[in-house]
């Protein structure tokens, strides 16, 4: 599992305690179609083997050409897929143009593909195959509206990413936008980190990993919360353990955190943890 390396670096003991109280989401989020760019037109046309497939035979014809590595059969396949109105393909798409892979790196192009899905796609069913495609878009669009596209009409709006990362987070529940909602009310100005500790929370019991680590950072230093420093340690070493290379912030918090608890927190933490690995949940 991926956390018992963790867990075996704690001593034993300690008791049990509670978290956190009921969770209120009650955002009363509104959202309108038709606010975002309409999808840029694809430069040239369907290629002949293209022409005849269905969208699903598109959407297909572009998976197998991915396994197979065949980038420009691909790229055009999935673009067919797209045009016939795909969700995946678009999503696809979008992403390939979001990493440059395999085509050369466009943010505004992956900007319109995932606002092509999102205009779409917003009532999508939650339990739906294709509801987390779509709220993946939503949280794409958050992130371009933090940030802005360089050379453009998006410029930054912390209001319009709060917009995008709600919707997602409280209509689909996806983790992702969760944890970005919390980080919006935790960097806020004023900050309101109960707000954010909520949002943590929902999307640490998921397997947010980023989540885990703000959340037990925000739990074992009591900021602005009562302390709880064994349930903190839980949820670093959770962040700890399923950190990718670029969250390089999560390993000095878990660290500093372990380093400074008590014999007793890191006793009571480990019990914790071993609840959590038996998915006795709280």
């Amino acid at each position: 599992m991926r956390i018992f390396s963790g867990a075996a670096r704690f001593a034993s003991g300690g008791v049990l305690a509670t978290l956190f109280g009921g969770l209120c989401l009650g955002l009363g989020i509104g959202f309108g179609h038709g606010l975002m760019r309409p999808a840029l037109a694809f430069d040239g046309t369907p290629a002949p083997a293209t022409a005849s497939l269905t969208p699903g035979e598109g959407l297909r014809a572009g998976t197998a050409a991915t396994e197979e590595g065949d980038k420009a059969k691909e790229f055009s396949a999935l673009q067919y897929a797209a045009e016939q109105g795909r969700t995946a393909a678009q999503w696809k798409l979008g992403r390939m143009y979001a990493d440059g892979n395999g085509v050369a790196q466009d943010d505004m192009r992956a900007f319109d593909y995932f606002s092509q899905i999102a205009n779409a796609h917003a009532d999508e069913p939650p339990g739906s195959p294709e509801a987390h495609i779509v709220a993946n878009a939503f949280v794409a669009l958050g992130r371009y509206y933090l940030t802005g596209i360089p050379n453009s009409d998006i410029k930054p709006d912390s209001a319009r990413a709060h917009q995008m990362f709600a919707y997602a987070a409280s209509y689909f529940g996806d983790a992702d936008a969760q944890y970005e909602l919390g980080r919006l009310y935790l960097d806020g100005n004023p900050a309101d980190v109960h707000e954010a500790a909520r949002w943590f929370l929902l999307a640490a019991t998921k397997g947010q990993c980023r989540a885990e680590a703000a959340l037990g950072d925000i739990l074992f230093r009591g900021v602005d919360v009562p302390r709880q420093a064994a349930r903190g340690l839980m949820w670093l070493t959770l962040g700890r353990d399923c950190a990718g290379p670029d969250e390089t912030w999560v390993k000095p918090l878990y660290d500093n955190a372990f380093r400074t608890a008590s014999d007793d927190e890191r006793a009571m933490a480990l019990l914790y943890l071993k609840d959590w690995i038996n998915g006795r949940r709280y």
